[in-house]
């Protein structure tokens, strides 16, 4: 059990003590949220729910370093809770319009209506693969926001970073899907 509210908050309230890649576990907890709950909030709101999570997430990040006495350590997951809540937010006004579904069934099924997946879903899991490749991998701007800054600016930059990357990264299927779900798609958006 977390010994303070910032080590509590810092783990995204114990995902990560998950038994292995604690950052997934926090993304992936983002993740299960995200299309519930979070995308409901609209637009700006969702965007002060990323401000508040990154503000907070740096103080906590900074006083869960010293509680763990390591720099960055891996239980540290508020950073990859602020990272996937911006590579989503482009998704967050697609939630409520009709993308359409996708036949996972390839033919093969007598009932292929018991494979099909949002096209919404699939964007969801595109944009959590899409963040953790760029917080894994570390491209360009991601590591140097992690070299750059100290305490938990440094937890948080390089997450946030490689969040703005997935969420660019996402907007192309995303933007494809609302072409192909738009009727009259041919003029555009």
């Amino acid at each position: 059990m977390p010994k303070t509210l910032a080590v509590w908050i810092a783990t995204a309230g114990g995902l990560g003590f998950g038994p292995w890649a604690p950052g997934t576990w926090g993304a992936l907890g983002t993740v299960l949220l995200f299309a519930p709950l979070l995308a409901g909030l609209g637009w700006l709101a969702y965007g002060g729910l990323v401000v508040v999570v990154t503000a907070v997430g740096v103080w906590a990040s900074t006083a869960a370093e010293r509680d763990f006495a390591r720099h960055d350590d891996g239980r540290i997951v508020i950073d990859e809770v602020a990272g996937q809540l911006i590579t989503l937010w482009p998704l967050v006004p697609l939630r409520d319009l009709a993308l359409g579904h996708f036949d996972l069934s390839f033919g093969l099924a007598s009932d292929p209506g018991i494979f099909e997946v949002s096209i919404f879903s699939l964007l969801v899991v595109t944009g959590f693969v899409a963040f953790r490749w760029f917080d894994i991998r570390k491209p360009g701007a991601v590591r140097w926001a992690e070299r750059r800054f100290e305490a938990g600016a440094g937890v948080m930059a390089d997450d946030v970073v490689a969040g703005i990357y997935g969420a660019v990264a996402l907007m192309v299927p995303a933007y494809l899907a609302l072409l192909v779900a738009s009727p009259g798609s041919s003029g555009g958006l």
